[in-house]
Order: C-alpha cells, then structure tokens, then sequence
C-alpha cells in the first residue's frame, strides 16, 4: 500500500538563513533560498519541488544537483516526512536539430 504525505504537518515559518543566495542548480540557476521557499509554500517532496522550481531539468539532469535539493528538503522536512525514492535520475541530454535526422546516408 503507497504511504500518502500528511499535508497537514505544519514546519514552520520560512525563515531566511545567511546562505540563502548559494546556486545549488547551476544549470537553472536555482538558490537554497529558492528551494527552502518552495518546501516551506508546500512542496513537499522531489517531483514538486523540480515541476514547481526546475531543479533537475537542466543539461545535467540532477546529477550535480539532486543530493543537494534533497539534502536541503530533509533538512527542512525534519517532521518525519520522507524523501526517498521520488526523483527519477535521467541521462544528460542535448537538443539535435531536425535536420540531423532527415539527412539519408551518403
């Protein structure tokens, strides 16, 4: 049986801390502070936080990223509220023009 998230739990006030303009996506240019509104305005698991801020959807795909959002959403989700197991970790990928594919071999 799937565990649903209690929304109910109240985690505080969202309070800003002195390292709040840190980059933690590089890719979307994301901030801690970004990250730490976010979970504090509801989102509380991976899948939410990356559809609301984008975390995750640059060219690395999370991969330099992702420990650190979730690292943060613990910190910040410290009422028990579990993280693991919602992020899906995709490979690097890159825009290739649709001329590209039409081209036949020579």
């Amino acid at each position: 049986m799937k565990e649903y998230l209690d929304r109910t739990i109240d985690i505080g006030p969202y309070v800003p801390e002195a390292d709040d303009d840190l980059i933690i996506c590089r890719c979307e240019e994301i901030t801690k502070g970004e990250i730490r509104r976010a979970i504090h305005e509801g989102m509380f698991t991976m899948t939410e936080v990356k559809r609301y801020l984008r975390t995750g959807m640059g060219l690395c795909q999370g991969q330099t990223c992702g420990r650190l959002v979730k690292q943060i959403m613990e910190k910040e989700l410290s009422k028990g509220i579990s993280t693991d197991g919602e992020n899906t970790a995709r490979a690097p990928m890159r825009p290739i023009p649709m001329n590209v594919y039409g081209k036949e071999a020579e």
